[in-house]
């Protein structure tokens, strides 16, 4: 019987269904079940598989259950069960499945459960469950998956979890076990996944872990590890080493750069020392590092910027010495660099300024030198970003403190700076008294000029304009403010979309277009303003929209539910009844109908997709992105006049006509759109 999904039921399993004696599948998941489970269900004596995950069943486990001696998948996760996990299923010899995650079970993990001869998959994550884990777990050669994430645990991780080298994955996270990994998991070569974070561990990482070839993720943060890494490494899949926050020490060895799949290396808050190894260089794939808090010596090599996927680099409170590289401009999709506490010299790379996706920029608490542009990305950016650094003038520097400003824009700037800084206060009193009204005049005089070059230098960077489409009580400042690493929210061929947060406490979407500035172009703001003249309660509003020369910033408001794709395809969609999917339907198909026939101009959307349909706090869907939508000429539907096309972003391969992806051209023949609602 598979009578579950996208059912909405009234009360609980009907105990009827115990009677049901050649039953052997049972399957009534996410259907908005309540109260106990039956204890008629344990006469099911053929029954081999019983889901009942994602609904509201409350109670204890009957101890019946484990007189169901055929079971052999059991199912019970996402529900209000309390109570511990009743002894007698000691009985089900057969089990292979157990899942029991996300309920309120207390006690301990029986013992029993260890010597189960069929026990492939046990899931028990985010309980109350307190005590060690079965000594004898893995020890019937079957165990692939064991999940026990977010309990109250203690002890040692039993040392033959991979007893019978099936052990796929391995998620410890959140407990409290410690002791050492046991070195047989080194030679564990079915691994895939072993995340072991937030425990007490201690001792040295068996080398065998970055050394398995079918792992895609090494995580080990937060725990009392030390040792140093392997000289020998490899894996060619795995993609995230998660080492931070340990006492691991020595040198971070070559081998690092025979990761060919790394997209996260992440050794923060260790005892590194020596160089950043220049074979890093070799991870093409390498998008997010973070070697900050350690004690490494030595320059920041040149070959780091190679790796053009980089989006966030954080080096910060080291030792490093030497300039930043020059390469560094040449990483198209950097979005932060952070290298602040450490004792890096010479100038900032003057390209610098035009790295339009960099959104962070810390160099603070260095011995840098020179000018700070006052261009570019860096009319982004606050003091904050440049302070600690005595040889450093300008920019943000010298609209904080007029005494900043550099003296002149030549390499000895900086220099200058500091020379004047040395004489004593009272000397220069002498030496400017004979002279105290010729400087008095000239420094007014002066400061309206600087005043002037500095706005000259604004505009002629293309300093941040804001257009708004309603009352807004927020400034341009206020959204560049929030393009920050940690607010991205999604990602896409589009750009980038954040989630601000403004001082008076509005929330706002910002999407950052890429590869495209507005400079004059008169065309896309004509149409990002018919855009924004458009009401209606199930298309999202777009407030207004900020730009300088480089960067077009659209705002829009604020969805915190995000989008219907995420609550279908996450792990959120067992809230989301069929009732709701069908509301969800109808109302994007209500502001589609708006836009068809009711909007002036006419606009087809032609990129309609889940991930398009954003939902409000209420759940409320709201149409989005307008990236494709295509302008009809005539208010009225009709006429002559020639159709346009959104020109600020593509669309999506499978989403749109397959003409308009191969040849720019598509013919509009039909309305009429199809939305799949169904969660696979």
């Amino acid at each position: 019987m598979y009578i579950g999904y996208f059912n909405q039921y009234d009360g609980g399993v009907p105990p009827q269904f115990g009677g049901l004696a050649s039953l052997r599948r049972l399957d009534m998941s996410s259907c908005n079940l309540t109260g106990p489970i039956p204890p008629d269900l344990g006469r099911l004596k053929n029954l081999d598989t019983l889901f009942l995950l994602w609904n509201r069943l409350s109670g204890e486990i009957p101890t019946e259950l484990g007189d169901m001696a055929s079971m052999q998948s059991l199912d019970l996760s996402v529900n209000d069960l309390g109570g511990e996990i009743p002894a007698s299923f000691s009985r089900l010899a057969n089990l292979k499945l157990l899942n029991l995650f996300r309920n309120h079970l207390r006690g301990g993990i029986p013992a029993f459960l260890g010597d189960m001869p069929q026990l492939e998959v046990l899931q028990l994550w985010e309980n109350n469950l307190t005590g060690a884990l079965p000594a004898a777990l893995g020890r019937n050669r079957r165990l692939k998956t064991l999940d026990v994430t977010t309990n109250h645990l203690t002890g040692t991780v039993p040392p033959d979890l991979c007893f019978g080298r099936r052990l796929e994955t391995l998620v410890l996270m959140d407990n409290g076990f410690f002791g050492p990994i046991p070195d047989s998991l080194g030679g564990c070569k079915t691994l895939v996944r072993v995340r072991l974070s937030k425990n007490f561990l201690s001792g040295p990482v068996p080398a065998g872990l970055f050394d398995l070839p079918q792992a895609n993720m090494l995580e080990l943060t937060d725990n009392l590890l030390s040792g140093e890494l392997p000289d020998v490494i490899g894996g060619g899949k795995i993609g995230m080493l998660l080492l931070g926050n340990n006492m691991i020490g020595g040198r971070i060895p070559a081998a690092i750069g025979n990761l060919p799949a790394l997209q996260t290396l992440s050794l923060e808050s260790n005892n590194f020392s020596g160089s950043l190894p220049p074979e890093l260089g070799r991870l093409k794939n390498l998008s997010r590092l973070n070697v900050s808090g350690n004690a490494l010596t030595g320059a920041i090599p040149p070959e780091l910027t190679r790796c053009a996927s980089l989006a966030a680099v954080d080096s910060s409170r080291n030792r490093l010495t030497g300039e930043i590289p020059e390469g560094v401009t040449s990483l198209k999709i950097l979005c932060t660099l952070n290298v602040s506490r450490n004792a890096l010299t010479g100038e900032l790379p003057p390209g610098m300024s035009n790295m339009t996706s960099l959104t962070t920029l810390d160099v603070s608490y260095n011995a840098l030198s020179g000018a700070v542009p006052m261009q570019g990305q860096f009319l982004v950016f606050n003091e904050s970003s440049f302070v600690g650094n005595p040889g450093l003038c300008g920019g943000p520097l010298a609209a904080a403190d007029d005494a900043l400003a550099c003296s002149d824009l030549g390499p000895g700037a900086g220099a200058g700076l500091l020379s004047l800084r040395r004489w004593d206060s009272k000397k220069m009193l002498v030496c400017l008294a004979a002279v105290l009204a010729a400087l008095v005049a000239a420094f007014f005089g002066g400061r309206k000029g600087c005043e002037a070059w500095r706005e000259a230098a604004r505009r002629r960077s293309g300093a941040w304009k804001m257009t708004v489409f309603q009352k807004l009580d927020f400034s341009a400042d206020d959204v560049v403010e929030c393009l920050k690493e940690d607010n991205i929210i999604g990602k896409g061929g589009a750009g980038i979309v954040y989630h601000g947060v403004t001082h008076t406490g509005a929330e706002l979407a910002i999407k950052r277009l890429v590869g495209r500035g507005v400079g004059g172009d008169r065309g896309f703001s004509a149409e990002v303003g018919t855009l924004g003249r458009i009401r209606h309660r199930n298309i999202v509003r777009l407030l207004g929209f900020v730009s300088n020369r480089e960067t077009n910033l659209l705002l829009y408001e604020y969805m915190p539910n995000g989008s219907l794709g995420e609550m279908l395809h996450g792990g959120k969609g067992g809230h989301l009844g069929w009732e709701a999917r069908a509301r969800v339907a109808l109302e994007a198909a209500r502001g589609l109908c708006y836009l068809h026939h009711d909007c002036a101009p006419r606009i087809i959307h032609r990129d309609v997709k889940s991930n398009n349909i954003l939902l409000d706090s209420a759940f409320e869907a709201h149409v989005a992105d307008f990236g494709l939508a295509k302008f009809l000429g005539g208010a009225g539907g009709g006429g002559g006049g020639a159709s346009e096309c959104m020109s600020a972003i593509a669309g999506s391969y499978g989403y749109i006509a397959p003409a308009k992806t191969f040849t720019g051209v598509v013919q509009i023949s039909s309305n009429t759109f199809h939305l799949n609602l169904k969660a696979n």
